[in-house]
């Protein structure tokens, strides 16, 4: 079983040399068979030197791409060198490697095509702040509405899929803000999906790509999105 661990990077020289180590020593003291890709999304500081040096793959794209674009180049790598299962790990150090079982026991043990992290089901460890809780709740409500699936943490980045997910995400993977996008691809493509609970961290490092004043416009533009990829793929399959 080889399992991609899947890190897209941006500007996080203070953050990617220790997110790393976490993944390869979490990786040493399991028989998992864990491959650590980093995708430096055209960073402008020193984060190309420095996944230089470090035990992994290094993916450097030559133009920024975004988030979707980043994990969806690891996703591809995936897919093209035939791993099993593929892990999203955020870059900026708020995600444990020592939570990557859950996710992978609910995905070989349980049958599950996607497993999702949440930070809200045991509400344990960093809980984000209140305008980000409550742009969390929205989107849990409008998929709820679109797909009748109830995700808690819909945003959250930590996220494992497998070699069925894997072929589909490598044609088509929503850009910018994908994490609640995805869900409903994942959901209209009739594969099975959990939540399990995860502890997260503050960041690290780095800077969240959404302050206070862009979080209302984030809303209304995932929501656009959410709605235009519904009605895309419902067309499509003639629903």
């Amino acid at each position: 079983m080889k399992i991609a661990v899947i890190v897209p990077a941006y500007n996080e020289e203070n953050a990617i040399a220790s997110v790393v180590s976490d993944i390869n020593n979490y990786a040493k003291s399991t028989a998992l068979k864990i491959t650590v890709i980093v995708v430096n999304d055209c960073s402008t500081d020193n984060t190309k030197n420095i996944i230089a040096t470090l035990h992994c793959i290094a993916l450097n794209l030559p133009i920024n791409l975004g988030i979707g674009g980043a994990v969806q180049t690891g996703y591809k790598y995936a897919y093209e060198n035939n791993f099993d299962y593929a892990i999203q790990i955020d870059g900026d150090g708020q995600h444990p490697a020592s939570e990557i079982s859950k996710l992978v026991d609910a995905a070989v043990h349980e049958g599950y095509d996607v497993v999702i992290g949440s930070r809200f089901i045991a509400k344990e460890g960093f809980q984000s702040s209140a305008i980000r809780r409550f742009g969390i709740q929205y989107f849990k409500w409008l998929n709820r509405f679109l797909v009748n699936i109830t995700i808690h943490d819909c945003t959250s980045g930590y996220r494992l899929i497998n070699r069925k997910v894997l072929k589909i995400v490598n044609n088509y993977y929503p850009d910018e803000y994908p994490e609640p996008e995805s869900i409903i691809v994942y959901s209209l493509n009739h594969l099975k999906i959990k939540e399990v609970p995860v502890i997260m961290k503050e960041r690290q490092g780095g800077v969240s790509s959404i302050g206070t004043f862009s979080s209302f416009y984030y809303m209304l533009k995932v929501t656009l999105a959410i709605l235009f990829t519904f009605m895309r793929i419902k067309f499509k399959k003639g629903n």
